[in-house]
């Protein structure tokens, strides 16, 4: 059972149709104006993305991915491991975490000290002392795995689940899945995303209709706060000249779809037409901080160094989820990818996401969003518990950590454990897959129900396999 009837195969030309129209968003931008679009709006009253119904009652009605680019190391922030203190500098045998090498390297023991914090005993390093209070919020999963030890790959399998093929990102399938609960804004926004490691493949639609695609607002390398949208703002024509042309070129589009007998491709290019006229009247605003209290820029740090680039994005997710936005993603900069010396790393990088981290969870908390907003924190992979360099870390899919807060996550819950050296899982081991068709489940959507049918095959996002994780979710 297909979970719409989106089921007509696409040609190769459809699909690139489809792929190319997403920038019909930006495109059409070009119409806006400022002042007075809310007016000139008036006489288009239907949702260009209509909210759809779940396949059964959903904990979450959005979510916000809180993505850590380069790899965090999980046996330096969650996952504590005495061992490799005990043993640093001493070289680790294959044989002692089950892999067929002989020698993996010198151990390389974690410079943070580790506490529990909250009731529930949660484990966290010291460059979390903001995050610590939040503790009986989270679900820390510390046995998530996944396939590819180089960042292309490992990024698409996260943000697409297939790294060999072009695929909608999650949010793609989010916004296709349960559509927007908003009439001006996208279903999915990602926040200074990375240009890098697959780039927009990361947040694209590939084979679903345009409309679909994420908005990409500024990319990782360019503070947020300079950051827009172009040509967001026409100077020239007043909105109402505006609203004529657009109603002329969607009439040429509707002409098109009919003489075609109908087009999924045809049918995104013209809500993301109308989507993109209609951004006009809500994204300057949403943009523009200043309508927050000095008491919450001060709470997520904006203003502040060297909280303000990830705290403003902080604040802007909470402003999207405010809205009606489906699926939200905010991203670092590639600076969590540590070769060598992780302790300064490390420090740096937490310091720059701990704060505004911690005042996302505790302002959603008492607006009464974290209860159906499901935040997801984590990189693509861990780090080795060996050295690199000396002081540093290499890349590591076989074992690392991610967390959940709200919407339906077990909160002040440790799942899974490693081993002695953060190497493997050795309980409850959760695949990439799994995280994502539980991702779906906590919306209310089933995974495998949520397909589309693309060149005589139905596709979805956790392709062949992928279980949902009931010990995760309350």
């Amino acid at each position: 059972m297909r979970c719409h009837h989106f089921t007509q195969a696409l040609s190769r030309r459809a699909m690139l149709q489809a792929s190319a129209g997403g920038f019909g968003q930006l495109a059409l931008a070009m119409l806006a104006a400022r002042s007075g679009a809310a007016d000139a709006l008036a006489g288009s009253s239907s949702s260009p993305l209509p909210a759809r119904s779940p396949h059964f009652v959903p904990r979450a009605k959005r979510v916000i991915f809180l993505f850590m680019w380069g790899g965090p190391s999980h046996v330096d922030l969650f996952d504590p491991k005495p061992r490799l203190n005990q043993d640093t500098g001493k070289p680790l045998s294959g044989k002692d975490v089950g892999s067929d090498r002989d020698q993996l390297g010198q151990v390389l023991g974690s410079p943070f000290k580790f506490a529990q914090h909250g009731q529930s005993g949660i484990w966290m390093s010291e460059l979390f002392p903001h995050l610590a209070r939040e503790a009986d919020r989270l679900c820390v999963i510390r046995s998530m795995h996944t396939e590819g030890s180089a960042h292309g790959e490992a990024l698409l399998r996260l943000h697409t689940g297939e790294a060999n093929l072009v695929r909608p990102s999650v949010g793609a399938w989010v916004s296709y899945g349960l559509g927007s609960e908003s009439d001006d804004l996208p279903a999915f926004i990602t926040l200074s995303p990375p240009r890098g490691h697959g780039g927009a493949q990361n947040y694209g639609n590939a084979f679903l209709p345009a409309i679909h695609q994420g908005l990409a607002i500024g990319s990782a390398e360019i503070p947020i706060a300079n950051a827009t949208i172009p040509n967001l703002v026409n100077s020239r024509l007043d909105p109402g000249v505006q609203r004529s042309q657009i109603d002329l070129a969607q009439s040429l589009n509707r002409k098109h779809l009919r003489e075609a007998g109908g087009d999924p491709a045809i049918e995104g290019l013209i809500s993301s037409y109308e989507l993109a006229f209609r951004m006009q009247s809500s994204m300057p605003r949403i943009l523009s901080l200043n309508d927050e209290s000095q008491a919450t820029l001060d709470l997520y740090g904006v203003g502040s160094k060297p909280t303000d680039n990830f705290a403003r994005q902080c604040l802007l997710a909470r402003k999207f989820a405010e809205r009606g936005v489906r699926y939200i993603q905010l991203s670092t900069d590639y600076t969590w990818d540590h070769h060598q010396k992780v302790e300064k790393g490390h420090i740096e990088e937490a310091a720059k996401v701990d704060r505004p981290i911690a005042g996302l969870l505790r302002d959603l908390d008492q607006r009464g969003l974290l209860e159906d907003t499901l935040v997801l924190w984590g990189g693509e992979f861990g780090r080795t518990p060996i050295a690199e360099n000396n002081d540093g870390r290499g890349h590591h899919p076989q074992a690392f950590t991610m967390w959940l807060a709200g919407g339906g996550a077990r909160a002040g819950l440790t799942y899974g454990s490693t081993d002695d050296f953060g190497y493997n899982p050795v309980e409850n081991p959760v695949h990439m897959r799994d995280l994502h068709a539980t991702l779906l489940h906590a919306l209310g959507m089933d995974h495998r129900r949520l397909t589309y049918r693309h060149a005589g095959r139905d596709f979805r996002l956790t392709d062949v396999s992928g279980n949902v994780v009931p010990g995760i979710l309350a």
